[in-house]
C-alpha cells in the first residue's frame, strides 16, 4: 500500500467539483428558459407586461417595497403637467356613442378585460360605389374604417338593421368607469415598474381587478352593484396619484395606444361576426318554413299522385287569359303572391299562374296549392329542372332570381340600393310556353294591392318587356359588370318584381340568344350586366306608381307611399317572412296568410 497504491477516497474530491458543475450547468439552463418566460408572461413588476396588461383574480402578496404616501417627493412634482397634456390631445379613451352598439361590451379573452366596441374613425372623404351580390361579402369595394357611411359600404343592410335596433341604454355611469379603467390601465405600467410606489401599484392592480369584475356583469347602470360611487371616487383618486407621479409619458403614450389598438381590433371583430350572424339570418331558411316544407312534402306522398297532379291543360295553354309567370322555391311566398293578386282582381277566373321551382321544392308546392284555393284562379306548378331549358349550364349555376347590393359613399350621401334582376332560368321562357304571347313575371317577394289588368291592356311600343326605370343606379354606377359594351352611363337601371313580356317580340328579336351571347362574352355568373345590355333598346318604362321598392332594406318608406303603390316590392335583405324583416311592412305581407291553415299552425308559422 504504501509502494504507491492510490487509495479510492483520492478521486472523491474531482467527483464533487464535477457533480457541482453539472449542477451548476444544468440551473444556467433553466434560468435560460425561465427568465425569457417571465418576460413573457409579464411576471416580472407585478403583473405587467409590455404586449399585455392582464390580471388575474388573485390578489398580490405582500411586498417588502417601501410604500409612498401622498407626501413622497414622487407625487408631488414630477412631470404631471405633460402627462395632463397627452392625455389631453389624445382626446377621450372612449367614444361618445359607446354602449348604443347593440353589441354589447364584450370579454376580451386573451388580457381578461372587458372591451367596449368602438367605431374608428371614417377615412377622407372621397366618392365610392361598391356592388356585391346579396351575400354582402363578395364583389364589393373594401374600405378601410367602419363609421356609419362605410359600414353601409361594406356590409350593407346589416348597418340599416343595426342602427333600428341599437338599444337606448341608460350607461352614463358605466361610461364614465370604462373612461378610468382606460386611464388606470395606461398608467398601471408605469407605476408597476417604481419601487417606491408599491402601495400606490397594489391599490391600482386591486381596483382594475374590481372594476373588470363589475364590467363582466353589469353593461348599463341599472346592473351596476350598490356603492358604486365609492369605486368611481377610490379610482378617481388613484388616478390622481398616478397623474402626479414622475413616470415616462413615452410609457403611458404607449400603452394607451396599445389599449387603443386592442380596443380597434375588438370592435373590427364584433363588426364582422355581427354582420356574419346578420347575413346567417337572413340566409338561412327559417325553422318554421323548413317544417312547412318537410310536411307538405310528406303528405304530398301520402295523397294519391292522380289528384294532385291533375291540371286543367285547356287554361294553361289558352292565350287569351292572364297568366302570370313567378319563380319560386318558398311555399309561403309564393302564396302571398297568389293570393293578393287575385284578391285585387275584378275577375279572377281569367288568371292563370304558372309557379317555376326546383325539385327540391316542388312537392311541397304542388301538395299546398292542390290543398289551398284561390277563388277561380287556376294554377300550375312545374319543376324547372326537369325541362332541360339551360343547354350546358348545371342547375346550381342558376337560382330562381337574383339580387345584387350597389352601395353609394361620397361627402353628401351613403346609402345601399338592392337590384332584383333576372335568372339564366327567365330566357327560357318562350321555350317553357310556346303557344303564349303575353305574360306577368312576379317576383315572390312582392305583395299586389291594385288590380294588373290594366297593363294586358299596355301599348308595349314594339318593345319586349315593361319595367319600372330605377334610376337610383345609372349604368355608370354599375360600369363593372357592362364591360366595354356601348350604353349611355346616365341610362336608368331596372328591377324585376313586376314585368310584363311580349313573347311574340321576343321571339323576333331572338332575345335569349343576345342573352346568351353576351354572358359568354363577360364570362360572368352574375346576369346584371347581361341583362341590362340586352333590354336596354327593349324597354317601355312603366310608370313609377306601379311599383314601391325597397321595404326590404329602406326603413324611411312612409304609409301614404305604401298606399299609393299598385305593388310592395320587399327587394332586400330583410324579407317579410323573416324574423328581421321590418315590422312596419309586415303587416301588409301577412295579412294575405290563412292564420287557420292547419299547416302553418302545426309548423308555427305565425301570421
Amino acid at each position: 500500500m504504501k509502494g504507491g497504491a492510490i487509495s479510492p477516497y483520492h478521486t472523491m474530491p474531482g467527483k464533487k467539483r464535477w457533480s457541482w458543475l453539472v449542477i451548476a450547468v444544468l440551473g444556467l439552463v433553466l434560468l435560460s428558459m425561465l427568465v425569457p418566460l417571465a418576460f413573457l408572461l409579464g411576471l416580472h413588476n407585478g403583473f405587467y407586461s409590455g404586449a399585455h396588461t392582464g390580471f388575474t383574480e388573485q390578489r398580490g402578496s405582500a411586498s417588502s417595497r417601501n410604500d409612498a404616501t401622498l407626501d413622497s417627493p414622487l407625487i408631488k412634482g414630477g412631470l404631471s403637467t405633460p402627462v395632463n397634456g397627452l392625455l389631453r390631445n389624445l382626446g377621450p379613451t372612449l367614444p361618445k356613442d359607446v354602449g348604443r352598439n347593440p353589441v354589447k361590451e364584450a370579454e376580451n379573452k386573451t388580457t381578461g378585460f372587458a372591451v367596449p366596441i368602438q367605431v374608428s374613425k371614417p377615412p377622407p372623404n372621397k366618392h365610392n360605389v361598391g356592388v356585391g351580390s346579396s351575400a354582402e361579402g363578395t364583389n364589393t369595394i373594401q374600405v378601410v374604417g367602419e363609421s356609419e357611411k362605410t359600414c353601409e359600404l361594406k356590409f350593407g343592410s346589416y348597418c340599416l338593421w343595426r342602427q333600428q335596433h341599437r338599444e337606448k341604454m341608460k350607461d352614463f355611469i358605466v361610461k364614465k368607469m370604462k373612461d378610468q379603467l382606460y386611464v388606470a390601465r395606461a398608467y398601471y405600467p408605469s407605476i408597476a415598474k417604481l419601487p417606491e410606489l408599491d402601495q400606490l401599484s397594489q391599490e391600482m392592480k386591486q381596483t382594475i381587478q374590481e372594476f373588470e369584475h363589475i364590467f363582466s356583469d353589469s353593461t348599463s347602470d341599472t346592473d351596476l352593484p350598490p356603492q358604486v360611487e365609492t369605486k368611481l371616487q377610490k379610482m378617481e383618486t388613484i388616478i390622481t396619484k398616478a397623474k402626479s407621479a414622475a413616470v415616462d409619458c413615452n410609457n403611458v403614450d404607449k400603452k394607451l395606444r396599445q389599449l387603443v389598438d386592442l380596443t380597434e381590433d375588438e370592435a373590427d371583430f364584433h363588426m364582422k361576426q355581427g354582420a356574419f350572424l346578420y347575413q346567417l339570418a337572413v340566409q338561412t331558411t327559417p325553422k318554421s318554413l323548413h317544417c312547412l316544407s318537410m310536411r307538405l312534402t310528406v303528405e304530398y306522398f301520402k295523397t294519391s299522385p292522380v289528384d294532385v297532379d291533375a291540371d286543367v291543360s285547356e287554361s294553361l295553354l289558352n292565350p287569351d287569359l292572364h297568366h302570370y309567370v313567378m319563380f319560386s322555391n318558398n311555399v309561403l311566398a309564393s302564396s302571398v303572391v297568389i293570393n293578393s293578386t287575385v284578391m285585387h282582381a275584378k275577375a279572377s277566373r281569367k288568371l292563370v299562374f304558372h309557379v317555376l321551382t326546383d325539385k327540391q321544392s316542388f312537392f311541397s308546392m304542388k301538395m299546398w296549392f292542390f290543398t289551398n284555393t284561390y277563388k277561380d284562379a287556376t294554377i300550375q306548378v312545374l319543376n324547372i329542372e326537369d325541362l332541360n331549358l339551360l343547354e350546358g349550364q348545371t342547375p346550381s349555376h342558376s337560382s330562381m332570381r337574383q339580387e345584387l347590393r350597389v352601395s353609394f359613399l361620397s361627402t353628401s350621401e351613403s346609402r345601399t340600393e338592392y337590384i332584383s334582376t333576372f335568372s339564366h332560368w327567365h330566357y327560357a321562357l318562350p321555350k317553357i310556353f310556346p303557344t303564349l304571347k303575353k305574360i306577368i313575371v312576379l317576383d315572390d317577394d312582392i305583395v299586389v294591392q291594385r288590380d294588373l289588368s290594366a297593363l294586358w291592356n299596355l301599348d308595349m311600343k314594339e318593345k319586349v318587356i315593361g319595367a319600372v326605370h330605377f334610376c337610383a343606379v345609372k349604368f355608370g354606377a354599375i360600369k363593372k359588370y357592362l364591360g366595354k359594351e356601348n350604353y349611355d352611363g346616365n341610362s336608368c337601371a331596372w328591377k324585376s318584381g313586376l314585368n310584363i313580356i311580349d313573347l311574340v317580340r321576343w321571339r323576333e328579336r331572338d332575345v335569349t340568344r343576345m342573352f346568351q351571347d353576351l354572358v359568354q362574352k363577360h364570362l360572368t355568373e352574375t346576369t346584371l350586366g347581361a341583362t341590362m345590355l340586352t333590354f336596354q333598346d327593349l324597354l317601355v318604362a312603366l310608370d313609377d306608381t306601379w311599383v314601391l321598392s325597397g321595404l326590404g332594406h329602406n326603413y324611411g318608406i312612409t304609409n301614404e307611399a305604401i298606399n299609393k303603390a299598385a305593388v310592395l316590392h320587399f327587394n332586400g335583405n330583410m324579407k317579410p317572412w323573416l324574423e328581421l324583416g321590418i315590422p312596419n311592412y309586415k303587416i301588409h305581407w301577412r295579412k294575405f296568410l290563412d292564420p287557420d291553415n292547419h299547416f302553418l299552425t302545426d309548423c308555427n308559422v305565425n301570421p
